[in-house]
């Protein structure tokens, strides 16, 4: 229906001479009452809503799904993209496209940073050509790893679908096959396979899409938080996969966690209807309470547990990520957004 109405406009607009400008309708879900920077977020998390901040022309550097994005140590913000044309584009903090590579992964997804010696590189999750990309920050590939055959579960290599990486303190990488068999795959700095856990199930020790991983150091002692997206919750286990906690996140669909200042911040894609563009961020306290969710309702506890939020109608689409720069400012790609691009979301 979308589309034959655009078709429509596009007809009619040539036939009366008409020009349609390429950029007005370049985030749908705007209208004049949205385009308004409104404020969102709750508490102490608070923000401005800037949806024009990373909009760019799509002839020059066209995107598709926007996944993920992080910081270099320059203030650059990498974020990956599905666009056969590049699958990164790098902006500075004002929202101006610095530079954009990359055609081998179609599928760009996960994006992780990691300072290695003084050099940063990037660790890429491409769950449509199966396989994890370790570059240099011009995209240089250094290490590439693909479906694991240590793993006698993996009998067919598209069954390997990583979506996220962490990188541990001594090197180690931890792979989630958040879109395959839901391990999480510890290999060395070189690509040397150690050990594997989880799998897809129902027991503490499983997940229901692992899409997301981080190491959590709040603690001093570092653990793995690991998203169960359909499981609408975080898992816990140690480095070496033994499980500790779960913390229940109801009709919380979390991409990935992102730790920034003790805080635990996260996109929630979807809450009820995948069908419908009802998602949110979340912010978390470092009792893993929700203490904001901009873009939703004021988050409520019944019982010590988190009453099911709602979406506010206007502020996203399908957001997949959250990037925080140091002044504790919000960065947003969405996935499945009608090829929009990132949102900015300043802290008032």
């Amino acid at each position: 229906m979308k589309k034959s109405r655009r078709q429509f406009i596009k007809k009619t607009s040539l036939a009366s001479g008409l020009i349609i400008n390429p950029f007005e309708n370049i985030f749908p879900i705007s209208n004049k009452k949205d385009d308004r920077n409104s404020i969102v977020g709750h508490g102490n998390y608070k923000y401005k809503v800037d949806k024009k901040w990373g909009i760019q022309d799509p002839l020059k550097f066209p995107v598709n799904d926007c996944h993920e994005m992080v910081f270099d140590k320059k203030n650059r913000i990498f974020m990956t993209t599905t666009h056969p044309k590049n699958n990164i584009l790098i902006y500075d903090r004002s929202g101006k496209i610095l530079g954009s590579w990359g055609t081998e992964n179609p599928g760009a997804h996960g994006l992780t940073i990691n300072d290695e010696g003084g050099e940063e590189f990037l660790y890429i999750t491409d769950p449509e050509t199966h396989k994890v990309c370790k570059t240099t920050l011009d995209g240089k590939k250094v290490l590439e790893i693909d479906t694991p055959k240590e793993i006698d579960s993996y009998v067919k290599k598209n069954q390997f679908k990583p979506t996220e990486t962490a990188i541990a303190p001594n090197g180690d990488i931890y792979i989630a096959d958040g879109y395959g068999l839901d391990f999480i795959i510890q290999y060395d700095s070189k690509g040397n396979y150690i050990h594997h856990f989880g799998g897809k199930g129902n027991k503490e020790i499983n997940f229901d899409c692992c899409h997301g991983i981080t190491i959590d150091n709040r603690d001093k002692k570092e653990t793995l938080l690991i998203t169960s997206r359909t499981a609408n919750c975080f898992k816990r286990f140690t480095l070496d996969g033994e499980y500790i906690e779960t913390i229940d996140l109801p009709s919380c669909y979390i991409c990935r966690p992102v730790l920034k200042n003790g805080m635990l911040y996260f996109a929630v894609i979807v809450t009820k209807d995948w069908g419908k563009y009802d998602g949110m961020l979340a912010v978390l306290n470092k009792q893993n309470k929700v203490v904001s969710l901009p873009g939703g309702s004021s988050p409520l506890y019944q019982e010590d547990k988190l009453i099911a939020p709602t979406y506010d109608k206007q502020t996203f689409m399908n957001p997949h990520d959250v990037c925080i720069d140091n002044d504790e400012n919000l960065y947003v790609p969405q996935w499945n957004s009608g090829k929009t691009y990132p949102l900015k979301l300043t802290r008032v």
